[in-house]
């Protein structure tokens, strides 16, 4: 294993399906120890990406490289480096969670105590304590993906592959699982996600890649890619009653669109646009609830790089 070449680097990747080509010819690298985001529209290839770096799928050409070892050539040795939580979930509901762990760290190859003292901590940490002996075909949505993701750490992986981990689940299970992606990143794991939530990216990611039609259309730094397109600020106002947004009119607001309970204001001149709505707050007799600054966001950038596909 060589210790000073990347997590993931995937050189010249293609994939067909017949004559449909899912990625083609992509090429990124995935730093040691960071969190690396991977959002694209549907049907971008993302699943099939990450179907390949976890050795699902074989590509027709190019090559992937685990901590420096070709998946292709030693599978076994990169995938013991690995835990994975695909977007399906991957326990047996026939087993109970503790079952589900102990017998996923056995084929780790920790011995029988072990997988159930560090079965044991990990229900613990993930709110499953009580829950250890029940079937998990019994359990929520939210309680099978936390099985799954503690199926996935109970080896302590290099690098642990999330694809869409938060998707449809309650506010309490989506916690614990960030907690837990953030308690593995800071023990050094490196950490892959697919996600379509770009807000959670944003605040989960040190890098983020973009595929769009099967290739890479960005690779960087979340707050580098909301930079690259030149977009008007906004300001975010709420006030104590709701105001018609044709009530605001100033040559610094360019549009004014409903944002829930407030108000978003895209405008040329942010500084302007406060005082303005200052102003009007005092003279409609409105007090200011919550007001905030933006900046372009990384929706915005991933809509321009992807032609505004969802």
């Amino acid at each position: 294993m060589n210790r000073d070449s990347p997590a993931i680097a995937v050189q010249n990747v293609t994939k067909n399906f017949g004559q449909l080509v899912a990625v083609d010819g992509v090429s990124f690298d995935v730093n040691r120890g960071e969190i690396f985001g991977f959002l694209g529209p549907n049907g971008a290839g993302k699943t099939t990406t990450i179907r390949m770096l976890t050795g699902i799928l074989t590509p027709n050409s190019g090559k992937i490289l685990i901590h420096g070892i070709d998946i292709a050539k030693v599978p076994i040795q990169a995938k013991m480096l690995m835990g994975v939580i695909p977007e399906a979930g991957n326990v047996y509901g026939d087993l109970t969670a503790k079952q589900n762990l102990v017998l996923t760290g056995k084929y780790y190859g920790l011995t029988k105590s072990a997988a159930s003292k560090r079965a044991d901590e990990l229900l613990s940490e993930l709110g499953l304590q009580e829950r250890g002996g029940d079937f998990v075909r019994r359990f929520s949505k939210g309680m099978k993906q936390r099985v799954s993701i503690a199926c996935a750490i109970i080896h302590e992986p290099k690098i642990l592959f999330l694809d869409e981990p938060t998707e449809g689940l309650d506010v309490q299970s989506r916690r614990l699982i960030v907690d837990t992606i953030h308690r593995m990143n800071k023990q050094g794991c490196t950490v892959f996600l697919t996600t379509h939530n770009i807000d959670e990216a944003n605040r989960l990611c040190q890098r983020v890649g973009i595929i769009n039609k099967g290739k890479i259309a960005a690779v960087d730094r979340p707050e580098k890619l909301k930079g690259t397109f030149d977009k008007t600020q906004a300001v975010e106002v709420s006030f104590d009653r709701i105001v018609d947004r044709e009530m605001l009119a100033d040559e610094s607001i360019r549009d004014v669109e409903a944002f829930g309970d407030k108000l978003r204001v895209h405008t040329d001149n942010s500084d302007r646009t406060v005082k303005y709505l200052a102003t009007l707050a005092k003279e409609q007799d409105l007090k200011i609830v919550s007001l905030v600054t933006c900046g372009p966001s990384l929706e915005e950038a991933f809509v321009k790089l992807t032609g505004g596909e969802q």
